[in-house]
């Protein structure tokens, strides 16, 4: 069995997001230890942000007279779509910046897309695991109730649009520890902590044992 791991994150060993996956991961090998993992970090290597572009006008010129700069993002649109399309599950772990999807995330979505068929179902029925991660607290009642325009969108494309079987972990208040402005939140944030890191690895074995 083979499952495609994605990181997003930009903050290397301190990402929240990546340890989550780790413990997804743990989780998936204890159960299933052959598993092989297909890693692709998008943080640490981020995708071109013109590849989109050029993948997609390159549909509109004939093959021979593309580009070079347009063959190659056809290619590594290909690329990726293949990654997702031969995937058996996949553990991905996109955390929340500025409100929304990164861009490192949204270059991937586009980029795997152009590389697919119109509305193809990459991941129908597979197990993933999407790990997500916010620095504050998004929740109904909280300040910034209805902040987060990235978790819905996560779902949309992951399991709506590419049909994966979804289990969501999510884990609030990173920050808690870096920014003084919420220190008052220490004992939350820690309880959050424990629960996400115990949903992650649940979530992993269960979605292994599938």
């Amino acid at each position: 069995m083979a499952i495609l791991r994605i990181d997003a994150s930009i903050l290397g060993p301190n990402s929240a997001s990546s340890a989550l996956a780790d413990l997804a991961e743990a989780g998936w090998l204890e159960t299933a230890p052959d598993t092989k993992i297909v890693r692709r970090h998008i943080g640490n290597e981020p995708l071109p942000s013109n590849a989109w572009q050029l993948a997609v006008s390159a549909g509109y010129v004939p093959e021979a007279d593309r580009s070079d700069a347009q063959n190659q993002a056809v290619a590594l649109a290909g690329e990726l779509a293949a990654e997702l399309r031969d995937a058996e599950g996949g553990i991905f772990a996109l955390p929340f910046y500025n409100y929304g999807v990164s861009q490192h995330v949204k270059t991937w979505f586009d980029l795997a897309m152009a590389g697919g068929t119109m509305g193809e179902k990459f991941l129908e029925g597979k197990p993933v695991i999407v790990v997500t991660s916010r620095g504050g607290a998004y929740g109904p009642g909280t300040p910034r109730d209805g902040w987060d325009h990235n978790t819905d969108y996560l779902r949309r494309v992951v399991a709506d649009i590419w049909g994966a079987d979804l289990t969501l972990v999510e884990r609030e208040f990173t920050l808690v520890g870096v920014n003084p402005a919420l220190d008052a939140f220490t004992e939350t944030a820690a309880a959050m902590k424990e629960a996400a890191h115990a949903a992650a690895t649940e979530a992993g074995r269960a979605l292994a044992a599938r």
